[in-house]
């Protein structure tokens, strides 16, 4: 064998780096992230009511094979400014492909609705995400993403501190994408007499391709505006109907429930349950697997509820509905684990979390073929794994929710779960890449066994109940629904052996124990104390829906921290308003009322050594508008809240 040149083995060297750099590139399970927004300050632009965004990310190369596309965004407040007030519907939409003179396109990958950010804190920040791999036609190469903020509001001191991160897993597709061509997508006008929405909303053909198994419809629908009679389009529940092939296969209300949102509690009317959209809520989209017949026409049809509107028509039924077609999936057996719900740090689960029990996991089919059962390991790591038989029927393309029984263990510090899919349909899984995932999470409280549930109802008690139940299921206290009195404090005390609790608190009406909208209402409180008295767990009364709280009881029981609770009622006042303050620590505190906007203090009360106390504020004297109320503890603002000061 001839020896190499000093040039050839150094060629031959390269070219070996290369291989293995490249194998290591496409790597199955091998994650990439494309940042396109990073941070970016977004503001309104009162003048035009809307305002764009444009960055470009580098995508892989349309010959990588890509496995998911996650996109994230993750909003803040800016730096130098507070948060925005309003719940503005923003659009994120590819507007060019192949580079700077690539192609024009306009699809929309991501509908953000705003949050009432007004009270929130300088550090405050949230991420929600969003599957967005039926764009991965389009998400390659060079891209150009544009984020649209919608809005009027003022732009000098409020704003929006915005990322768009899209979290890539390479691999090989679930299924390959041929193509993706709009349905529907616009803005139309619902309820008007001389112009029925059916009449925009037309039936739409496609031709299959002959080598399509299936065509994905991806529907994002959002109503707004507001006429009467019946509060048209974002305050009226109507149905969706979709007719496939002259057949309708689905119909759904378009509506949603807003008390159980995971970002809570916000300024403004968060409760409220909309037109398929809550505010602080990044949509997600309503999939249709439909079966074709390759090289032969199909028909897709969305109608609405007949509607009319008896005043002006203003109401806007907003519709992106994509189709994507696609070739038949290469396995028989697959399964996928999306999301560890239980436990999990992530924003959009806080609700279910820090958890004792019950671990929680989103599945999804990836095969050609339905699963009917499937094993999941799982368990904290550096602990022995348990092991669950799921049984049911899962279609292809679908995800189901698993509640796996067993308790959630853990160090007072951070842990890591771990959860596993296997042998679907009893099977070998055909791609195991996305089989398995780990998510760090804080174990729960430990308390010890005496303590007392604190609960102060308010004038609306026959809407709430709440229920203490340990993991087996049993019930160790109840208040159910109907047998509470308004304006009572009930202090039920406790006596409960070693073991895993789950404390939940519901609200039928949706609107928690306190809103600053339901005036009659009124203001309650629910708290957790141990024997002494002590606060180990002060719960926000502007809840929505339900509150949810695990603990543990045993050894060795969590200390005593410098918890506060803070009550402020009413915030939409004439003038009176009353400041409810209880602290486990005396601290020296200062309460500010301050303008908005502005941030000038107007009124300021400093309270040294505090550590319990009711103080009534009279704030007539001032114009009417918005105020915020700011307690500082040591010198650090704890508490803030908007005051809406009416005409007297």
């Amino acid at each position: 064998m001839n020896k190499l040149s000093g040039k050839g083995l150094l060629f031959f060297l390269l070219l070996i780096f290369l291989i293995i750099s490249a194998k290591a590139t496409y790597a199955a399970g091998d994650t990439l992230h494309v940042v396109t927004h990073k941070r970016v300050t977004v503001v309104t632009d009162p003048a035009k009511g809307t305002k764009t965004y444009k960055a470009w990310g580098r995508f892989p190369a349309a010959k990588e094979g890509i496995r998911s596309i996650t996109l994230n965004v993750r909003f803040g407040c800016p730096d130098g400014m507070r948060c925005a007030d309003w719940d503005y519907k923003d659009h994120i939409t590819i507007r060019r492909t192949g580079g700077v003179k690539g192609a024009s396109q306009d699809y929309e990958i991501g509908r953000m609705l705003t949050p009432y950010g007004g009270a929130f804190a300088k550090d405050w920040s949230f991420n929600w995400e969003v599957d967005v791999t039926d764009f991965s036609l389009l998400l390659r190469d060079s891209v150009e993403i544009e984020y649209n903020h919608v809005g009027w509001e003022p732009n000098q001191d409020r704003g929006w501190s915005v990322t768009l991160d899209f979290e890539l897993v390479k691999g090989r597709p679930a299924w390959e994408p041929i193509s993706i061509q709009k349905i529907y997508d616009g803005s139309f006008r619902y309820g008007d007499k001389a112009n029925s929405i059916e009449k925009m909303l037309k039936p739409v053909d496609f031709m299959a391709d002959k080598q399509a198994d299936f065509a994905r419809l991806r529907v994002v629908q959002t109503g707004h505006g507001m006429d009467k009679p019946d509060g048209c389009g974002e305050f009226c529940d109507k149905y969706r109907e979709l007719w496939y092939d002259g057949k309708m296969i689905d119909k759904r209300p378009i509506w949603k429930k807003c008390g159980d949102n995971p970002l809570y509690p916000q300024a403004g009317t968060w409760v409220y349950d909309r037109a398929n959209w809550c505010p602080g809520n990044l949509m997600q989209p309503d999939l249709y697997n439909l079966p074709v017949q390759g090289s032969r026409r199909h028909t897709i049809d969305l109608t609405m509820e007949p509607y009319t509107a008896s005043s002006e028509p203003s109401a806007d039924e907003v519709i992106s509905a994509y189709l994507i077609q696609y070739k038949k999936a290469p396995t028989q057996h697959d399964v996928a684990l999306e999301a560890i719900v239980r436990p999990s740090l992530k924003d959009v689960y806080q609700r279910d979390n820090p958890a004792a029990m019950q671990p929680r996991l989103v599945v999804k089919n990836m095969g050609a073929g339905p699963v009917s059962s499937l094993m999941v390991r799982y368990g904290t790591l550096g602990a022995p794994l348990q092991q669950h038989r799921w049984q049911g029927s899962l279609a292809p393309g679908a995800s189901t929710v698993i509640d796996l029984p067993g308790v959630i263990g853990g160090q007072a510090a951070r842990n890591t779960f771990v959860a596993e899919l296997l042998r679907p349909n009893g099977k070998r899984d055909q791609y195991a890449a996305d089989n398995r995932q780990t998510s760090p999470y804080a174990a729960v409280p430990t308390h010890a066994g005496n303590m007392v549930v604190y609960l102060q109802t308010n004038n609306q008690s026959a809407q709430n109940s709440y229920t203490l139940t340990d993991s087996q299921g049993k019930v160790w206290q109840r208040r159910a629904l109907g047998t509470l009195k308004n304006n009572t404090l009930y202090r039920d005390t406790l006596h409960l052996p070693e073991g895993r609790y789950r404390l939940v608190m519901l609200d039928s009406a949706g609107n928690g124990l306190e809103f600053w909208a339901n005036s009659r209402g009124g203001r309650g409180k629910l708290r957790l104390l141990n024997a002494d008295g002590a606060m180990l767990k002060d719960f926000e009364s502007d809840f929505g829906s339900s509150v949810v709280y695990d603990f543990r009881v045993g050894q060795p029981v969590a200390p005593i921290t410098a918890q506060t609770s803070f009550g402020l009622y009413p915030t939409s006042t004439n003038g009176p308003t009353t400041l409810d303050y209880y602290a486990n620590f005396p601290e020296d505190v200062v309460v500010q009322l301050v303008t908005d906007p502005g941030d000038a203090v107007v009124e300021e009360h400093r309270y040294p050594r505090l550590q319990e106390g009711t103080f009534a504020y009279d704030l007539s004297r001032f114009p009417k508008g918005r105020f915020y109320l700011k307690v500082l503890i040591n010198g650090q603002e704890r508490f803030k809240k908007r005051l809406r000061l009416k005409e007297r």
